[in-house]
């Protein structure tokens, strides 16, 4: 299952090696962001990467308010159910914490399918994600995690500590795997320059906090219009309730900003290389807690969406107030911050995690997983 273009280049290593192998079958399920035109419709990337799409959820309508968001979950579960029984699958392999994938993992529960879980034991205390996250792995029976304070987390919640793997974190495989662009190439790819310094920004509505997301895009657009000669990089929310209002936002900044550009979705090759050439990843994105620190780049962590994740030690966390992001940017380029990066280790670790779950889809007996005994860890 996928169901957004940043989950997609989390899985896709992972989806390659189940292709070439000869004793398994990849079947694919897109749904969410991949089938909707505002979002890129970036299931063409998918395809363009060699992968046959074996069936389409349309999930998403009207997402700027609560009430769209429980539809699509609705709509999830009625679309999943049905590609399910028409795939017939042994095992279904569902990634993280959307609402796209908690409808997935309803309809596989329901059928009596396996799922194996990706990312579990994770924390993001401003999102409904949290919630979700630690639901799947309720309704999951094999599970990958990052680090191991996150499968201690999976096994708190109950699950047999034999079928918790920690293998890393998957969007480190593609560091490694693809063939990132020059800077040259990347300019000509996007019709862009980079300036001496640059940022790559994705801020997504923090989905716990209610109408918060207009005034914290305001207060972050406020400190990037202080900036003199920086290239700034811009990709779409994720749709979520308040997404909408950002996109517009974007757009009207960029408008009068002459060196800042807006993306749709840059793919994940494109966004990857750009993490090369700019100075920090902006905004409250995962890929700024997992990814970046690879690149040995800064990044600044705003407000609460990602509270609760580890960290290493080129995260600079800041409030959502225009000052403090100011002092976030001074600080980054300081001669004190920049002396970390060189160091930094990233606590998700290097590459290799796509072949580890491979290994274990490969050879777990899938026949007696559905029925789970509560790992009770006793009383404390």
């Amino acid at each position: 299952m996928t169901g957004s273009r940043a989950e997609y280049g989390l899985l896709r290593w992972l989806m390659q090696g189940i292709k070439d192998d000869p004793d398994l079958t990849l079947q694919l399920v897109a749904t969410g962001m991949h089938l909707v035109p505002e979002f890129g419709l970036t299931y063409e990337d998918i395809e363009s990467d060699g992968f046959q799409i074996d069936y389409k959820v349309q999930t998403l309508g009207e997402l700027d308010n609560p009430e769209g968001i429980s539809n699509a979950i609705a709509e999830g579960i009625r679309g999943c159910s049905i590609a399910f029984s028409k795939l017939q699958p042994d095992i279904i392999v569902l990634l993280g914490d959307r609402f796209e994938i908690f409808a997935a993992g309803i309809a596989a529960m329901t059928a009596r399918i396996p799922i194996a879980h990706i990312h579990g034991g994770e924390s993001t205390e401003g999102l409904i994600d949290e919630a979700i996250r630690h639901s799947l792995t309720k309704m999951s029976h094999l599970h990958f995690v990052a680090t191991a304070t996150y499968r201690d987390r999976v096994i708190q919640l109950g699950e047999n500590p034999d079928l918790v793997f920690q293998v890393g974190a998957l969007g480190l495989d593609s560091i490694k795997n693809l063939k990132l662009l020059g800077k040259k190439d990347l300019e000509n790819s996007l019709n862009l320059k980079f300036a001496k310094r640059s940022l790559l920004v994705t801020f997504h509505p923090v989905t716990l906090e209610k109408n918060t997301a207009k005034q914290q895009m305001t207060e972050l657009l406020e400190a990037l219009s202080t900036l003199k000669d920086v290239t700034i990089i811009f990709t779409f929310p994720n749709a979520d309730t308040g997404g909408q209002i950002l996109i517009k936002m974007i757009n009207k900044f960029v408008s009068s900003n002459p060196n800042s550009y807006i993306f749709k979705s840059l793919g994940q090759l494109n966004y990857l290389s750009c993490m090369q050439f700019v100075d920090a990843v902006v905004g409250n994105s995962s890929s700024g807690l997992i990814e970046a620190p690879s690149f040995k780049i800064g990044t600044i962590n705003i407000g609460d969406r990602q509270k609760g994740r580890l960290r290493a030690q080129t995260i600079i966390d800041c409030s959502p107030l225009s000052e403090d992001i100011v002092k976030a940017i001074k600080y980054l380029y300081s001669k004190q911050f920049q002396q970390k990066l060189s160091d930094v280790i990233n606590p998700y670790g290097i590459s290799g995690a796509s072949a580890q779950v491979l290994k274990a889809l490969r050879s777990i007996e899938l026949s007696n997983l559905l029925k789970k005994k509560f790992n009770d860890l006793g009383v404390l």
